[in-house]
């Protein structure tokens, strides 16, 4: 039976850089690769050695998206919980609904297009 992983997901945003900056200062990511893309938009690979997120943009994206149509979440696993919470904040963005329960302590938040995230640790 064929093995897999996901090596990244590709989301729309309205501000990259913004963007970018939230993810390397969340889980201390680097840019890996940026240029132009499809309808004259332009692309920004934000991650480690084998997983990223491609954050997209367009003059047609608006942001404003809406929970569960059709994503619900992106999760990132992180070693310091507290500290990514801080990181957050710093971002002006609002964590909610904290949690601890099997397998881990977890909170979430909106991003400024209204991308949900679940930011975990399994320690």
């Amino acid at each position: 039976m064929p093995r897999g992983y996901l090596e990244h997901a590709n989301i729309s945003v309205t501000d990259l850089e913004r963007s970018t900056a939230l993810l390397v200062d969340l889980l201390g990511w680097h840019k890996r690769w940026e240029g132009p893309s499809l309808n004259n938009g332009h692309t920004i690979h934000v991650g480690g050695e084998v997983d990223y997120v491609a954050l997209y943009t367009g003059e047609h994206v608006t942001g404003n998206f809406a929970k569960g149509h059709p994503l619900n979440h992106i999760a990132f696993v992180v070693d310091d919980l507290d500290a990514a919470e801080e990181v957050v904040k710093r971002h002006g963005l609002e964590p909610f609904n904290h949690a601890d329960y099997e397998p881990g302590r977890r909170f979430y938040f909106f991003d400024w297009d209204g991308i949900e995230f679940e930011v975990v640790n399994y320690d």
